[in-house]
């Protein structure tokens, strides 16, 4: 007989996952108008009070390349304001239990970040990023690798001794927009070095939507052969194929159970341009469509989870209400399917519904709920061809 649970099928998947947010960094960096300080202020609360507990803050980096983060320390002073602390603990919501990180690519923003820390508003985690692929990495960072990972070393013990956690992400896993098609087995080296020099945990980055579903479960089974601890490890998947949700799948039956996403599938490179103003970001950007960019979209991927059943811990119909508020915020209509099209509701939407089924049913002389003819036997007989 066939095995109909799911869970006996893929016994490693989880039950319960946690789903960290990076729309107001991720998301917000690509966008080519500024995003007021207030809006980033409103939407980093309210996903906290909806119940994510691992957002992304800002970017610490050099506001001259990246300005959309140019109030990075009004952010992280917002969230650390004992104003937004009253209001987390008038909501039931245990203030340390909240992680706040913020990307700090190079050894001056880890350096900016531990001095933010001395001063009280300083982010509890950190992002540095290497590339499998070097041309990607150096396009992202200006270093060759080897220069980068001691660097990185560096940075992770100045973290480890200011009590900051050191996320190291390792990206081009299934492929460079770049150098084009890279190898498994080195992004799992990759990820093995982070964990040697002390980092906390890491992102297992699909930066450019290469991924396909069988290399992310063949990836992340490889991962936790080798680092079983599913707490090290993020799957972090962008989306250029509408393919992501299947990745999330895979991922979910390999066993991982921390993910990242953005509201409305928002994210890409760092904006080159910025309201009237072209800045210089990451240099030019790795497609020619806009449309086809970003991450895999928070409100779709909690609608996905929530309906297999796993726990997320967040209000889904909360979400989908601010998925419809950053549309007019951002100005456009997103990549999220479920802002419009809700939840699949096991109560229905009887408001469609034609009227004069119950009457006609009563007419046939039918009972409620049946189905088949009366007459029929109650259960079926093999149809025989030709008899």
């Amino acid at each position: 007989m066939t095995e109909y649970d799911y869970w006996k099928i893929f016994p490693k998947m989880p039950r319960k996952v946690t789903i960290g947010d990076i729309t107001i960094r991720d998301g917000f960096q690509h966008e080519e108008r500024f995003i007021s300080t207030e809006a980033k202020k409103y939407y980093l609360e309210e996903l906290i009070l909806a119940g994510c507990r691992n957002i992304e803050v800002t970017n610490l980096g050099s506001p001259y390349l990246m300005p959309q983060f140019k109030d990075a320390e009004e952010l992280l002073a917002h969230l650390r304001s004992d104003r937004f602390r009253s209001r987390c603990q008038k909501k039931g919501i245990n203030y340390d239990d909240i992680c706040l990180t913020a990307v700090t690519i190079r050894e001056k923003a880890v350096d900016r970040a531990i001095q933010l820390k001395d001063q009280g508003v300083g982010p509890d985690r950190v992002l540095m990023m290497v590339s499998t692929e070097e041309e990607h990495h150096f396009a992202n960072s200006g270093t060759t690798l080897p220069e980068y990972w001691k660097e990185a070393e560096r940075c992770t013990q100045k973290c480890n001794d200011a009590g900051i956690q050191m996320c190291g992400t390792v990206s081009t896993i299934w492929g460079s927009p770049i150098g084009g098609s890279t190898d498994l087995k080195d992004a799992v080296e990759f990820s093995k070095r982070w964990l040697s020099i002390g980092a906390h945990d890491i992102e297992h980055a699909d930066h450019d939507g290469s991924a396909s579903a069988p290399d992310v479960y063949r990836y992340f089974a490889m991962v936790l052969d080798a680092m079983p601890d599913p707490s090290l490890h993020i799957a972090h998947f962008h989306e250029t194929k509408r393919v992501a949700s299947a990745s999330i799948l895979a991922a979910l039956q390999a066993g991982i159970n921390i993910f990242e996403a953005t509201m409305g599938g928002l994210g890409g490179q760092p904006a080159n341009f910025l309201d009237d103003c072209p800045t210089r970001g990451t240099g030019d950007y790795y497609y020619d469509d806009p449309r086809y960019v970003g991450l895999v979209c928070l409100e779709d991927t909690l609608v996905q989870i929530d309906e297999m059943g796993i726990e997320h811990g967040y209000d889904v119909d909360r979400i989908l209400k601010l998925g419809r508020m950053m549309e007019k915020t951002i100005g456009r209509r997103l990549r999220s399917d479920a802002v419009i099209n809700g939840r699949t509701l096991k109560e229905g939407h009887m408001q469609y519904a034609r009227p004069g089924l119950k009457k006609l049913k009563e007419n046939l002389k039918e009972k409620p709920g049946q189905a088949f003819p009366a007459e029929w036997p109650v259960e079926p007989v093999p149809y025989t061809r030709g008899s």
